[in-house]
């Protein structure tokens, strides 16, 4: 009844069985392999983006942390969400990547709007030399808390964006499940409505340790190269990062778990409808459930295995009376229905 994370399940055998494959004999490093030449025409191909440039890394944060700053200048402001992963989660990675640039949060959750947008970009560059200059808007798709921009939402944010000269980038560790989510094609969920770079994530969807960073407009691509240099995120032997990707693109696989992993999220969301004491943060739309539950039932699913996170509270917390928790529930493309139906009925009682 494993319900953490998507980045605490098992690799693909596939993603596995092609990184053995590619343990043979020899191979250029540093990105001129053969595999990556295949990778980076599959990637185009399926952005339908012809032109695209297409790089490796090994980490979301790497992907998040270096494509911005190759967006960005020091002297600049990145708008995000208030409720962001480069917020929240990456030990201001993207501020010391980029040397210096401020994050500015946009709205109140994880989720702005194109109004909420406009409001915080007209608010800077009001003090001249003496404040931060505007730059790049990130969004989250999807984001930290399982929902999704739609592709009506994600053109209007970029029109705002590009309003204001400025770009696009789509945090995309969990690309795959919006557009699962969202029956639209990779093309449709980025450059179509704006998007000027993207992360394809891999990790949290069954791959080992791979993102792939797509810039739709390659001439930001020679200073990324040299950004992921300097940063110390060129893979030597990178022939292991093209494996694992070649077979994440192969038959689309990274659709495949998506579907999955959102299939499980939903066969949740119905066993726990209802009982008593259940309330949803909101309706899930990919593969993220946040949901409210009573503490006896938490220390129920905990005495019986059950692994998930509590959202704002730490875990001695359970041991207080009080109200309901609020708990993050994500499934994986490898989590049993099995296991799904019987953290229900524990929860059930």
């Amino acid at each position: 009844m494993q319900f953490r994370s998507d980045n605490a399940g098992p690799a693909h055998p596939k993603v596995l069985e092609a990184m053995v494959a590619a343990n043979t004999g020899y191979a250029p490093g540093y990105g001129a392999d053969a595999l990556m030449d295949g990778v980076t025409a599959q990637l185009r191909a399926l952005f339908e983006a012809p032109e695209a440039a297409v790089y490796l890394v090994a980490t979301g944060t790497a992907a998040n942390a270096l494509a911005l700053a190759t967006l960005c200048q020091p002297w600049q402001t990145v708008f995000c969400a208030r409720v962001a992963h480069v917020q929240e989660d990456e030990c201001n990675a993207p501020e010391f990547f980029s040397g210096g640039a401020k994050l500015t949060l946009v709205g109140e959750a994880d989720k702005f709007s194109a109004a909420e947008l406009r409001a915080a970009m007209e608010a800077e560059e009001i003090r001249g030399v003496h404040g931060a200059q505007r730059g790049p808007v990130t969004v989250t798709q999807s984001t930290e808390l399982g929902r999704l921009y739609t592709l009506d939402e994600l053109a209007a944010i970029s029109e705002v964006a590009h309003g204001f000269g400025q770009p696009v980038y789509m945090d995309g560790a969990r690309f795959s499940n919006a557009v699962a989510a969202l029956g639209c094609t990779p093309a449709e969920m980025t450059w179509r409505a704006g998007v000027d770079a993207v992360s394809f994530g891999g990790t949290k969807n069954g791959c080992v340790g791979v993102e792939a960073v797509i810039f739709f407009d390659p001439a930001k691509a020679w200073e990324f190269e040299l950004r992921r240099k300097r940063g110390a995120h060129l893979f030597s032997k990178h022939r292991y990062l093209s494996a694992q990707m070649a077979a994440y693109l192969e038959e689309a696989l990274w659709l495949e778990n998506a579907r999955a992993a959102n299939a499980g999220c939903a066969r949740l969301a119905e066993g726990l409808s209802g009982v008593e004491g259940v309330a949803f943060l909101h309706a899930p739309e990919a593969n993220a459930l946040f949901a409210e539950m009573p503490r006896e039932m938490h220390r129920r699913l905990m005495e019986a295995g059950a692994a998930y996170n509590l959202w704002g509270a730490s875990p001695a917390a359970v041991r207080d009376e009080g109200g309901p928790l609020l708990a993050r529930f994500v499934c994986d493309w490898a989590l049993p229905e099995a296991e799904i139906d019987r953290f229900v009925e524990i929860a059930r009682g």
